[in-house]
């Protein structure tokens, strides 16, 4: 490798890393940028694509899929009603109470039945289970077999029980930083505590970008800045609802005038011979800028040109209203691009999508409700626009958050826990399935390590590992992107063969 070479994969890697300092205004340029590096590495062929759902701030999953047999039900109903706002849900059959509290489990009305196959993890089907009643879209998309539950799922290094947590011996060690929002967002999102680097989107996005005539827009965030999105060659593309983030004043007027801004294209891309300017780091930004401007011309041709049907409102569970959902509008946002992939020469895309509030410390009855409410409608809207474009059996979304929270109440909400319930959605999916052994829920079972904290029995590598031979990551280059897998079982079963 020349210098010359090697010298402009270091200033690609320190722009990446400039970008996490320099500010959102600049975030999507600096990202956008380190983009244009990117490696070919698999091959594979026809088009998929994966889309991490993150739920910031730790989702009560609890609250989310709940176990409704006999015994669970009486626990939860007794362990939830803390005063002076208790938070149990109401029994299945219970109608709403049209005079109680907005978005009040009285209000709401009973629990969502599910009706699981049990072929999966027949060790659950001694049990009965629910959804939280503002989610009717996702019973109907799980009783259609396009939704999956994986049970209890965290962070972990090696299967752990409850007498080996407590231990915290070498031999069985913890993951770092536990119950810590910074750090457990970066272990599930790239398997290490805040400040590394790169997430196993990105790094399914390094092994897969031979797949891409275009590499560029291999990674694609629709959801803000996410180190899941970050590989080692392949950097995220962050993109808006409108589509591509611009530069700051490239296009349209400068100082209001159309001309100013021309010139200060012209100056910064060296007037289109970037190679024309001498010192190496300032060709460097020029090539880089100027590849930027071009992504950004190409990407909106082919987002503008690719249109699909505008999701409808949903019903603001606390002040009975319709209003937008902005996850479905992400939603839209990242089947537009689906829409494009021949336009922008894509066989294999990583997305991420983002909600926020799910930090609920206090309020949690209101601000839950809207959240399952915004989620469920989100996901029901996305699976019919995939269906509408015959893409139903080729993308596959995911829920991850932070990690799940206490099964034990505050009085008005829940606080940090660690293991937690999600969903797989598409057509690939093997759904109608709970993966992953349900914990008993209480305090002193055998999977709970305080305050109602769950013990993970399903780890965020086996998740990964199971998207990834779906999504065509070989065997070997799974045990590389996640070194822990080979502690578990490494496929959980819930994704139709590839």
């Amino acid at each position: 490798m020349s210098n010359n070479q090697a010298s402009r994969r270091e200033f690609l890697r320190r722009a990446a890393i400039l970008s996490g300092s320099v500010g959102p205004a600049a975030l999507p340029f600096a990202m956008n940028m380190a983009t244009m590096n990117a490696a070919h590495a698999q091959s594979t062929t026809g088009y998929k694509a994966l889309v991490c759902l993150f739920l910031y701030g730790g989702n009560d999953s609890a609250n989310m899929v709940l176990p409704t047999d006999t015994t669970s039900w009486n626990t939860y109903s007794t362990v939830r009603a803390t005063a002076p706002d208790p938070i149990a849900l109401r029994a299945e059959g219970t109608a709403p109470d049209g005079t109680a509290a907005a978005a009040s489990p009285a209000a709401l009305g009973g629990v969502l039945r599910l009706t699981p196959n049990f072929t999966a993890f027949p060790v659950n089907n001694s049990r009965t289970f629910a959804l939280h009643p503002s989610m009717p879209e996702m019973r109907s998309l799980f009783d259609a077999g396009r939704v999956a539950v994986i049970a209890n799922a965290g962070p972990l290094i090696t299967p752990l029980t409850k007498d080996e947590y407590r231990a915290n011996s070498a031999a069985k060690p913890r993951p770092a930083k536990l119950f810590s929002h910074n750090d457990q967002q970066s272990t599930w999102q790239a398997l290490g505590p805040e400040g590394v680097r790169t997430g196993w989107g990105g790094r399914f996005g390094d092994l897969l970008a031979g797949s891409n005539a275009n590499t560029v827009f291999t990674s694609i965030s629709v959801g803000g800045n996410a180190v899941f999105m970050a590989g080692d060659t392949v950097f995220q593309y962050q993109v808006g609802n409108g589509g591509a983030v611009a530069i700051g004043n490239i296009t349209g007027t400068l100082y209001g005038s159309a001309a100013a801004a021309t010139s200060y294209r012209n100056i910064i891309t060296a007037n289109n011979t970037p190679n024309s300017v001498a010192h190496l780091l300032a060709r460097e930004q020029t090539n880089m800028t100027k590849r930027s401007i071009d992504a950004q011309v190409a990407f909106q041709g082919a987002f503008t040109a690719s249109t699909v049907a505008a999701p409808s409102q949903y019903v603001q569970p606390s002040t009975r209203t319709n209003q937008n959902n902005g996850l479905a509008q992400q939603l839209q946002t990242v089947a537009r691009i689906i829409g494009a992939r021949s336009s922008l020469q894509a066989g294999r895309q990583v997305f991420f999508v983002s909600m926020g509030g799910f930090d609920t410390h206090d309020n949690q009855n209101r601000g839950q409700a809207d959240l399952m409410a915004r989620l469920s409608h989100a996901i029901n809207y996305f699976d019919g626009v995939m269906n509408t474009m015959g893409m139903g059996n080729n993308v596959t979304l995911f829920t991850a958050s932070d990690f799940g929270r206490t099964f034990t109440s505050n009085g008005d909400g829940t606080d940090h826990g660690w293991g937690a319930h999600h969903f797989v959605h598409g057509g690939a999916v093997n759904g109608k399935e709970i993966y992953g052994r349900f914990p008993q829920v209480g305090l002193n079972q055998p999977d709970e390590v305080g305050s109602g904290s769950f013990l993970p029995g399903v780890s965020v590598d086996q998740i990964g590992g199971t998207l990834g031979k779906w999504f065509g990551v070989s065997g070997s280059n799974l045990n590389m992107v996640f070194p822990n897998l080979r502690n578990f079982q490494a496929d959980l079963g819930f994704m139709k063969p590839a």
